[in-house]
């Protein structure tokens, strides 16, 4: 890994990690955050009498159904604040199901893709390597750094325009990629110590495993992982064939330049292509809000749809009861 981006790594990981934690009072407001109960009703109402629930239009006491005339009822979130321990939940539940997810029956066949994918390209290494064209590394090396930059500035910018305006779907966007970052870091940091793989160059030139004791190795390739990644979000966040074209190719721009520049091995782009891919899918699905997002309206429909749900981690995740509007959509 070049100096720049090892700078960029420096930089942008801690930051992003302090943005998912420190995102403010906007996040608490989130349609994304686990739902919550009102605070209970008082016994008594003075000078109200013949009290009757029934006389209200159904709705009448939901966090979004405050009248323009009447004060809106303060959020449960704002009142007890806990901003950190919310994200820490989420990242832990969401570290919790990462982990066993390739165990689970349904991602057989993903599996399946990854490891046969893999076990090819790690015979396939060496004799990959010495066919391809030398020279140009920095270039190939700014390509990269431009596509992913790029793509986090673009993000970073549609959560500032979602915190700004109050437009859910763009700081859901915002918020999930945040938390994807983390996530994606927080499985790629013990790969890189267990797997300790040498880089193209380095060693014997065979990528030899268990030789490195830090995490700037080249197994898996993080640069891929960690954009497709948040490219896999914006995917599903916003289905338009342009975006996803936009966004995975900057994910396959980031792949291609860094395996170009000599930077890792064809083995390590695959298996962080792959987990990004994973771990950006299962974030999306684990806390996107069906209201907002038609891949995630369809995600739902298959899952509440199906009789294993009740046996499925859906069922504890925050958005995992869809509202009453959506039900009867």
């Amino acid at each position: 890994m070049d100096n720049r981006s090892k700078t960029i790594c420096k930089v942008l990981l801690p930051a992003i990690t302090a943005a998912v934690f420190s995102t403010g009072s906007y996040c608490q407001l989130s349609a994304t955050g686990p739902a919550v109960s009102l605070p209970e009703a008082p016994t008594t109402v003075a000078a109200m009498p013949s009290f009757n629930v029934s006389s209200f239009r159904g709705g009448a006491f939901d966090e979004d159904a405050a009248s323009s005339g009447g004060a809106a009822v303060q959020p449960h979130s704002e009142q007890h604040g806990g901003l950190v321990s919310r994200s820490v939940r989420r990242i832990l539940k969401d570290q919790k199901g990462l982990y066993p997810a390739p165990f689970q029956p349904s991602n057989f066949k993903w599996d399946a893709i990854a490891l046969a994918g893999t076990a090819g390209f790690l015979v396939a290494d060496h004799h990959i390597e010495n066919r391809l064209p030398g020279g140009h590394y920095q270039l190939w090396q700014d390509t990269s750094n431009i596509a992913i930059g790029g793509l986090a500035a673009t993000l970073g910018g549609v959560w500032l325009y979602g915190v700004k305006t109050e437009h859910h779907h763009a700081r859901e966007t915002g918020e999930l990629a945040l938390e994807t970052l983390v996530n994606t870091f927080l499985i790629y940091t013990p790969m890189q110590f267990i797997a300790g793989r040498e880089r193209p160059g380095e060693g014997n030139g065979h990528g030899d495993f268990l030789r490195h004791s830090a995490i700037n190795t080249s197994f898996p390739g993080g640069h891929a992982m960690f954009t497709w990644a948040m490219a896999t979000v914006v995917a599903h966040e916003y289905s338009q064939p342009w975006v996803r074209v936009l966004t995975y190719s900057a994910a396959f721009t980031v792949t291609l330049s860094r395996f170009m520049a000599r930077d890792h091995w064809s083995s390590d782009m695959w298996v962080g292509t792959a987990l990004g891919l994973g771990i950006g899918t299962y974030t999306f699905h684990a806390h996107c809000d069906p209201e907002l997002s038609s891949s995630c309206k369809r995600h739902y429909a298959r899952v509440f749809n199906s009789k294993s749900l009740a046996k499925s981690p859906l069922g504890s995740w925050p958005n995992a009861q869809p509202t009453e509007a959506y039900r009867n959509q």
